[in-house]
């Protein structure tokens, strides 16, 4: 399959896919987190939106909520889903907002779908101008360096009478600023079994190195990988939420 072909060709099972996801914790983190940070503004954009859980709970917030994506099958999925939000065919390295936005977001480590650190930097610099003074920009991370080959998160669901069997990992080859994100899919209705496995090449960097790479653009926090508790990074996990304040 091809780079993208999983989240294209599959988008009707993506929401399948991350059924054992919680939208709402993540979501009212994040929420909390900007009333503690922000400048109390309402406008939000969700970077790498998918089918748009997170604008959902955004929207019911109160936000004037927007998301974009580089797949318009999975948007026009989010379509259906928040009619009252926009929502555009835009790569995150390079767009263009509607409006000055109050609060930008990518959950789900999509920030890692930048292809190479350049275009990671050209993306931290379209959230700068898109933002407004005291606006914030959030998004979680994995470490390149604490990445566990081994490990793996998996979980089955039931759909229309088949079972979904969904397997990811992180892979890092230990050099580079490369890593892939390892998928698997099973899809069995008691007669046949459907496999689909797929690698996408994403972006590596430390913590260190992404904090170092915002803060000529924002005043940098960063905490632990808990959207149930607002506690600061120790500096030895392997994961984390950075939130980024422009001044």
């Amino acid at each position: 399959m091809s780079a993208n072909a999983l989240y294209t060709d599959l988008s009707h099972y993506y929401d399948l896919m991350c059924a054992d996801i919680d939208y709402q914790s993540q979501s009212h983190c994040v929420q909390r987190l900007h009333q503690i940070f922000g400048n109390s503004g309402k406008s939000h954009l969700d970077l790498a939106c998918g089918t748009g859980p997170h604008v959902r709970h955004f929207i019911d917030f109160g936000y004037q909520s927007s998301g974009l994506d580089i797949n318009q099958p999975m948007l026009d999925i989010a379509a259906q889903r928040c009619p009252e939000a926009r929502f555009t065919v835009q790569n995150m390295s390079d767009f263009d907002a509607a409006q000055p936005l109050d609060l930008i977001t990518c959950f789900l480590y999509s920030i890692h779908y930048c292809d190479g650190l350049k275009k990671l930097q050209d993306c931290i610099s379209s959230v700068f101008k898109a933002l407004n003074s005291g606006g914030v920009f959030c998004f979680n991370v994995v470490d390149r360096l604490k990445i566990d080959n081994r490990s793996f998160v998996k979980h089955a669901t039931q759909h229309q009478g088949e079972t979904f069997s969904f397997r990811s990992g992180w892979h890092y080859a230990g050099e580079g600023e490369k890593q892939l994100l390892k998928l698997n899919i099973e899809k069995a209705d008691g007669q046949k079994t459907q496999v689909w496995q797929d690698e996408h090449p994403m972006v590596a960097f430390t913590i260190e190195e992404i904090s170092a790479m915002l803060k000529p653009w924002f005043e940098v926090h960063i905490f632990e990988h808990d959207y149930d508790k607002i506690l600061p990074w120790d500096q030895r996990s392997g994961n984390a939420i950075i939130v980024c304040v422009k001044a």
